[in-house]
């Protein structure tokens, strides 16, 4: 009998974040489909699937900051609401309000949490 079975020696550990993503992203689709009536779910889930996408990136060492990753999210998140809110009206113009919020939400968490902790050297 195996310790931990389904895990290789390789990898001795599961990661909880996959579970979040796909959490995060449903709930994100739901409130921007439907944005007049549930538009801080639309936030809150954009908030997950990005901030667990980050998580997935760090827990891998592809960035070593996850503040650095909510920041480079924010800005991406700030082009593509941006980009609908510009470019459409009426009701779609509030999904882009959504993203813009939720990249207003990251940015903020972004540099409280570089500032609240510092990278070690």
């Amino acid at each position: 009998m195996d310790e931990q079975p389904g895990l290789s020696d390789q990898y001795r550990k599961s990661s909880p974040w996959p579970l979040f993503v796909a959490f995060g992203l449903a709930l994100f689709e739901t409130g921007i489909v439907m944005a007049e009536y549930l538009f801080p779910v639309a936030v809150g889930g954009m908030l997950m699937f990005v901030g667990s996408c980050v998580g997935i990136l760090r827990e891998s060492e592809y960035i070593n900051s996850p503040w650095k990753g909510l920041i480079a999210s924010a800005g991406l998140a700030f082009v593509v609401g941006g980009v609908i809110w510009t470019l459409t009206t009426g009701s779609v113009r509030l999904r882009g309000t959504a993203i813009l919020i939720g990249g207003a939400i990251l940015l903020v968490g972004g540099i409280a949490g570089s500032l609240w902790q510092p990278e070690s050297v």
